[in-house]
């Protein structure tokens, strides 16, 4: 079910969904590392969001991960899908990772992601992070 959400993804002109699937493909990225996971989320059998974490590749801390890959397809905003989706991520990290960081794609994912608590950084890599205690 994941090729509606790639192609929807493609027209709005974001990339990381092909990286996605390209990855988890060549078994390059299965989310499957300690601390990891791959999340997506069903309405009535139908992939409509998705989202991983893994330990942060651009951090060389085993410590820091990273939210990567979230997409929620257009019909499906405004509904706190993204926002389950993205709790459900900072949930896990939490077990495993002494931080996590991310890249928002756009205006209203920092809105998001900031309303959940994370906190605009300056990093070459990363808009954003969020300690845990």
């Amino acid at each position: 079910g994941i090729e509606r959400l790639q192609s929807e993804a493609r027209e709005e002109g974001y990339d990381f969904i092909e990286t996605l699937v390209e990855q988890w493909a060549s078994a390059e990225n299965r989310f499957d590392a300690p601390g990891e996971v791959l999340c997506g989320y069903l309405d009535e059998g139908l992939l409509v969001a998705v989202g991983g974490l893994n330990c942060d590749p651009f951090a060389g801390r085993p410590d820091m991960g990273r939210i990567r890959r979230v997409y929620v397809r257009p019909a499906w905003r405004n509904k706190g899908i993204g926002r389950a989706l993205v709790t459900a991520l900072v949930d896990q990290a939490r077990t495993h990772f002494r931080c996590v960081r991310l890249r928002a794609e756009n205006s209203a994912a920092a809105r998001l992601y900031e309303s959940i608590g994370f906190v605009p950084i300056q990093s070459p890599d990363a808009t954003h992070i969020l300690w845990f205690d």
